[in-house]
């Protein structure tokens, strides 16, 4: 894991992108920061800008860092969390344009154990989280069932976990509109 968790973050600080498996599904990562890199998965996924992606960060804490106000109920949500919840928060900062929705919101995960934690805590900078495939296609459930081509097109593909035969599901979505309100978006 260590080997994997160096080779990962090295290729992110190079602006590189990465397969990783998350606390969901197999995905697609990057720089969160670097604009460069998240094009680059745009493109790998012919996946069009106006449909933002997620980013993960390791620890609440670091929200501040990417949302402008942090509604104050998300401590009492993230408590009741059973499974991987992706949180849509307006007011996104310190992120590329190019990964910011057209109403200036980013969804964010928590990620809190396994590969994905580590490595952003490895890292040190959110990391870019979208499925690992191109866009239009099935959401692959495990390593096997992803395209050789997306397999071939990363700069590093994470080695750990490919025998896995979990199947995870992708992560829910809430949506904040405002400190207190809030819409469920996928569940």
């Amino acid at each position: 894991m260590e080997k994997d968790l160096r080779s990962a973050c090295e290729a992110l600080n190079l602006g590189g992108t990465i397969l990783y498996p998350t606390d969901t599904v197999w995905g697609l990562g990057c720089d969160a920061t670097n604009a460069k890199a998240v094009q680059k998965i745009y493109t790998l996924k012919n996946r069009m800008e106006t449909k933002s992606m997620i980013i993960l960060l390791d620890s609440k804490d670091k929200l501040p860092l990417y949302v402008k106000k942090v509604p104050l109920i998300i401590d009492d949500l993230l408590a009741q969390c059973e499974r991987p919840t992706t949180f849509v928060y307006p007011n996104a900062i310190n992120l590329p344009q190019n990964l910011i929705a057209e109403d200036g919101s980013i969804a964010i995960r928590i990620v809190t154990s396994g590969f994905a934690h580590d490595l952003i805590s490895a890292f040190g900078k959110p990391i870019v989280s979208t499925s690992a495939n191109i866009s239009g296609e099935p959401t692959p459930q495990n390593y096997q069932s992803i395209s050789e081509p997306i397999k071939a097109s990363v700069d590093y593909l994470v080695k750990q976990e490919h025998n896995s035969s979990i199947e995870f599901k992708p992560s829910r979505i809430i949506l904040f509109k405002n400190d207190f309100d809030f819409d469920i978006i996928r569940d």
